[in-house]
């Protein structure tokens, strides 16, 4: 039986359930299960499993096939994962390839630098203190997360969408977000210096009830960062700072606090609003129709020309 071989390899290492079920992000009763044979570990776990343990995958497969919770042999779920076809003894070799699923886990301090293939296996996560440096997180889906003080330096987020989250005090430095979607999250105090925001979206949660939540971008530091095609809709912007180039962005149905452009060039963007009149500007340049925008929204047009 495979609970009888994880009792033995945990006896082994001389640790507890409880111990283990620590190791593994679950709970006691889940290990308690798989020793008592009234349950069994998914491959994915199995995997991590066999780390904790200090054992080979092969120490679970002898004399019988593993299965999943869709009753696949392992080998036919490896096919699953990586879309290879392998035979049984080619898919233990084949740790690296699996897609761990990080999803409703409390990491702390963890270092995930140059994680790849991480896709939707990550919501409803607590993160905190954790190093995702280099990490390819493109097409990640983040769904009601917490992340505090991680940093993603030069990793890239291209077309992923986050989701209900809070990113706090996070460094994002030189990340590339092309394509993100940030719906109904809360963006505080992150450090985006170099970050590429080319067709970016940053929106509210939805309207009339549905979800509500605001899309807000708060004392974020935000320099030599990439403006192209970025659209901010519905979303709360406060103690930001726009310097440097800003090209077909749009600005709808914002609430601006303490918002300053500074030594700005803003061409073909949108703002539509009541009231820009919280806007600052320093130094700013725009073509006509950004002008006309800005205008029409009562901005004070003092720090403002036109380019010839």
């Amino acid at each position: 039986m495979i609970g009888n071989k994880i009792a033995e390899a945990r006896k082994r290492q001389s640790i507890s359930q409880n111990q283990l079920a620590q190791r593994l992000f679950i709970s006691p009763q889940a290990v308690g299960k798989w020793e008592r044979g009234e349950s069994m570990p998914d491959i994915v776990t199995l995997n991590r499993l066999a780390e904790v343990l200090g054992v080979d995958l092969n120490y679970f497969s002898e004399g019988f096939q593993i299965v999943s919770n869709d009753s696949a042999p392992i080998g036919q779920m490896n096919d699953k994962l990586t879309g290879e076809k392998t035979t049984e003894g080619e898919s233990m070799k084949k740790k690296e390839k699996l897609s761990w699923d990080m999803s409703r886990g409390n990491w702390e301090g963890a270092d995930f630098s140059g994680l790849k293939n991480l896709h939707d296996k990550f919501s409803s996560s607590n993160m905190q203190c954790c190093l995702f440096k280099g990490s390819d997180l493109s097409g990640l889906l983040l769904k009601n997360n917490n992340v505090e003080n991680c940093d993603f330096t030069g990793s890239d987020f291209s077309k992923s969408k986050i989701r209900f989250s809070n990113l706090s005090t996070n460094i994002f430095k030189d990340c590339v977000l092309r394509e993100t979607e940030f719906t109904g999250s809360n963006i505080y105090g992150c450090d985006f210096t170099g970050a590429d925001f080319t067709d970016v979206t940053i929106k509210s949660g939805g309207f009339s009830g549905i979800s509500g939540k605001k899309g807000s971008l708060e004392k974020n530091t935000i320099f030599n960062a990439i403006w192209n095609r970025t659209s901010f809709i519905n979303s709360q912007i406060a103690d930001l700072i726009f310097v440097g180039k800003l090209e077909d962005c749009a600005f709808e149905n914002c609430t601006f606090t303490r918002v300053t452009f500074k030594n700005a060039t803003i061409i073909n963007t949108f703002f539509k609003n009541r009231s820009l009149k919280r806007i600052n500007f320093v130094d700013c340049q725009t073509d006509r129709m950004t002008y006309e925008f800005l205008r029409n929204g009562k901005a004070d047009m003092t720090g403002v020309t036109v380019l010839g």
